[in-house]
């Protein structure tokens, strides 16, 4: 099966990203409560978090980015290069079937196999990346029906394993209302910043 989505490319256009309101205005809000397109409603809800994810990290300095808080010793650095690939692992690698070394679709992980990023990555690189991520992830599910399944060839092998765009923006969501949890107590801690 294949994907028309797999040959758009953005990730070299980062003006194409016109998802999560830019550090200037206000944050973006949640979905109307009064929509009940579900389709509509996973989407909202997956761009509120992206941008939520972006809120908690901006005017965080260099050395608290890269300093964890926590007993289990992540960063919040970390925690958007781990975003970043869980974009690419779901939609690009996973829905399109886009065929990818392990260490493309995994260079989230580090010494340990824990969330890593290098020392010559710098903050401006890390966010760079998740913000075209973002924007080749949104591309990829632009109106494709929720019911599509995942294109083979690439993470999966079969149709039995392959998900449906519908369950991977659910999946990737959680993914972040998850994340963004846990990185409201990181700022919390960091500087008392407490809320959306």
């Amino acid at each position: 099966m294949t994907n028309p989505a797999a040959s758009r490319d953005t990730a070299a256009d980062p003006a194409a990203d016109q998802g999560p309101a830019p550090r200037t205005g206000a944050p973006r809000e949640e979905p109307p409560r009064s929509l009940t397109d579900q389709r509509a409603l996973l989407d909202g809800y997956l761009d509120y978090y992206r941008d939520a994810l972006r809120r908690k990290v901006d005017g965080l300095g260099e050395q608290e980015l890269r300093s964890s808080r926590l007993p289990s010793g992540w960063t919040p650095l970390e925690l958007v290069k781990h975003l970043t690939h869980v974009e690419l692992r779901w939609f690009v690698w996973g829905f399109c079937g886009t065929t990818m070394t392990p260490e493309r679709a995994w260079g989230d992980r580090g010494p340990a196999d824990r969330w890593h990023v290098a020392d010559d990555e710098s903050v401006a690189q890390v966010l760079a990346e998740h913000r075209r991520q973002c924007a080749r992830s949104r591309e990829i599910a632009a109106g494709i029906p929720a019911e599509r399944r995942a294109s083979l060839g690439g993470r999966f092998t079969t149709e039995e394993e392959a998900p449906t765009l519908g369950w991977t923006l659910f999946h990737v969501l959680q993914e972040y209302a998850r994340h963004v949890g846990q990185l409201d107590v990181v700022r919390e801690l960091a500087d008392g910043q407490v809320g959306e």
